[in-house]
């Protein structure tokens, strides 16, 4: 295959908003208010199915639970993917759950999470829930036996719940995965492949940006995205380092700046977060370094972005490095009718990850140690801000088959 290398820096755009009066509104109407950065579906590669081929022709029987601002129960496209019958949508805002069930082309639906992971016809369930509620439902999925993929963070600012996430994928011997969007962008597949070829050696430095300008907070189920923590939602910008070489962090001392945004104030959100940016310096599981940063009140450039610098080469829009054998960096073809989709063009990818995991028997790419290892990190970083950048030791969590 030849050596292939994106050359196109991406810029991140914006989609459909739902305001918050309209969410309550008893006739549901998904109107375009002030639009939600990352959502704009990436332009049609003509060539992304080239190559396709089915690893079965068996199609698993999704439920899928959750349509809320982000209505991301629809838009990672498992209602077309050809190995999966969509048999049942769940959101607790009835208006939210018919939406759902249209978007699905899906005639069954519950009023909540636990009544349809009950449904025996159910083999697998992705968790688009608030993520307050991400661990406990995917828990819950699992405890009925069934596999689970969840949207981002794994857990949500709790060292506890990650332990018992962690506890319950063991126990169950089911496949989890965390749908991180970064992993599935252009350039960070490319240095994935290229780490693993060894065209970068041990990586030196990394680094990971996630800018979000929030003046106002996105309105959200019981509004848990206002004040939040930027290192609690930590996954975009730490998977330039633990997406690409599938290590992990170790230590941190993140440093946090106060807002003058007023929904970011501590007297304002239930978190008494006082910060709007927290900049983390991690020491990594390699030996490196990475700073990992995520702002909610810096307008400008936005979006999520890393680069990588190693000991045989860096990577920044392009690799430059040694001289390697053909490493293919493409993405893998996606099934016909499957879209890439938004946040870097990655939904469409991450869905057949999942879906090709559980077929072929094997270990999903964001498995339940990446995920913690991509989460926990930010946990930590947060304490060490609160703590005026304390270093601070960082729980480790197993990967499968260590």
């Amino acid at each position: 295959m030849p050596f292939l290398i994106p050359n196109t820096r991406r810029f991140f755009l914006k989609t459909l908003g739902l305001n918050a009066a309209v969410a309550a509104a008893p006739n549901l109407v998904f109107a375009q208010e002030k639009p939600i950065q990352g959502f704009e579906k990436t332009a049609k590669d003509p060539v992304a199915s080239q190559g396709w081929q089915p690893v079965s022709d068996r199609r698993l029987r999704v439920g899928i639970v959750g349509y809320g601002v982000c209505q991301f129960g629809a838009a990672f496209g498992f209602q077309d993917h050809p190995n999966v019958e969509v048999v049942a949508v769940s959101d607790l805002i009835p208006e939210r759950c018919a939406a759902l069930a249209r978007a699905c082309r899906c005639q069954k639906t519950y009023p909540s999470l636990e009544e349809l992971a009950g449904d025996e016809r159910i083999e697998v369930v992705f968790v688009a829930t608030d993520a307050p509620s991400h661990a406990r439902h995917c828990i819950e999925v699992l405890q009925r036996g069934k596999h689970v993929a969840c949207a981002v963070p794994a857990v949500f600012g709790s060292l506890e719940e990650a332990d018992q996430l962690l506890a319950a994928v063991r126990k169950s011997g089911l496949t989890y995965m965390m749908f991180e969007t970064s992993c599935f962008h252009e350039d960070l597949h490319a240095m994935r492949a290229i780490y693993q070829a060894g065209g970068f050696g041990k990586l030196v430095y990394a680094e990971g940006e996630y800018f979000h300008h929030m003046a106002e907070p996105i309105a959200s189920y019981r509004d848990w995205r206002v004040g939040l923590p930027p290192q609690w939602y930590p996954t975009h910008s730490n998977a330039y380092q633990v997406g690409v070489s599938g290590g992990s962090f170790t230590a941190v001392s993140c440093l946090g700046m106060p807002s003058v945004i007023p929904h970011l104030q501590p007297k304002n959100n239930r978190y008494q977060n006082p910060f709007g940016t927290e900049i983390a310096l991690f020491r990594t599981s390699e030996g490196g370094t990475a700073r990992m940063a995520v702002s909610w009140d810096t307008p400008g450039d936005s979006g999520e972005k890393g680069r990588v610098r190693g000991q045989r080469g860096s990577f920044y829009e392009k690799y430059e490095g040694l001289k390697l054998p053909a490493v293919n960096t493409r993405r893998p073809p996606l099934p016909p009718r499957v879209e890439a989709g938004g946040h870097g063009g990655s939904h469409g990818y991450l869905t057949d990850e999942f879906v090709t995991a559980i077929l072929k028997n094997r270990t999903p790419l964001v498995h339940v140690g990446m995920a913690l290892n991509l989460t926990v990190a930010g946990i930590v970083a947060h304490q060490s801000a609160l703590k005026d950048g304390e270093l601070l030791k960082i729980p480790q969590y197993p990967f499968p088959g260590r």
